[in-house]
């Protein structure tokens, strides 16, 4: 249970900032691209409780982490009209990559944070642990979302690539995605894509801040 609240603690507020600038990239691309739904219900916003889903946010990751270690969880789904965006079929890869691209920058952010904390000779260890923790979540939710099963990110992209036949045959699984993506989880295969994944995207990550590194070493 101590490990439980110290994970919380360093966790919340990653956790926080990672899904409400995931959901606010939806909802700001989607306005961009010709979708006002978002916007008109509030939900191009900074502020995480508009975001937050009790049930899949609190309940669901905290049971996976206690029985499979696993976390996954997700936020109340960004309201978009795909009908209303200028160019539908092309517009909705847009739109999807916005999320996963939010996470990328913000792990980025937090990742110069963390060399920022070492640079200043930062002894306490929690704002260091907080910024480890930024980078993995935001590392996590990228490669998460980019899993090419609707309703997941990277199901839409997947899905805005097909062709017409395909495509809609394609988007007939979004109705089972959730119970697959769960079913992987506890056979741990899930994990066979998003470590991958998260290997390029810290790769990626340290290969964008190397000058950084150079300057302040």
């Amino acid at each position: 249970m101590d490990e439980l609240i110290r994970n919380i603690a360093v966790y919340a507020l990653p956790v926080l900032f990672a899904i409400t600038l995931h959901e606010a990239a939806h909802a700001y691309a989607a306005k961009y691209f010709g979708d006002n739904t978002a916007y008109a219900q509030g939900r191009m916003s900074l502020n995480p409780l508009v975001h937050i889903d009790v049930f899949g946010t609190i309940v669901i990751p905290v049971a996976l982490y206690l029985t499979t270690g696993f976390v996954f969880g997700y936020a109340k789904p960004v309201p978009i009209d795909f009908g209303r965006l200028r160019n539908p079929k092309r517009d909705m890869a847009w739109v999807a990559l916005a999320g996963p691209g939010a996470n990328f920058v913000m792990a980025l952010m937090w990742l110069i944070m963390a060399a920022l904390l070492v640079a200043f000779n930062v002894n306490e260890s929690f704002p260091h642990k907080v910024a480890q923790a930024g980078v993995f979540t935001n590392l996590l939710m990228f490669a998460f979302n980019l899993f090419p099963i609707p309703p997941l990110d990277g199901g839409r992209v997947v899905t805005s690539l097909l062709p017409n036949r395909l495509a809609y045959k394609y988007a007939a699984i979004e109705p089972y995605g959730f119970f697959i993506v769960l079913a992987l989880i506890f056979m741990k295969l899930l994990a066979f894509w998003v470590v991958p994944v998260m290997i390029v995207g810290e790769f990626l990550l340290k290969l964008i801040a190397s000058p950084l590194y150079l300057l302040l070493s």
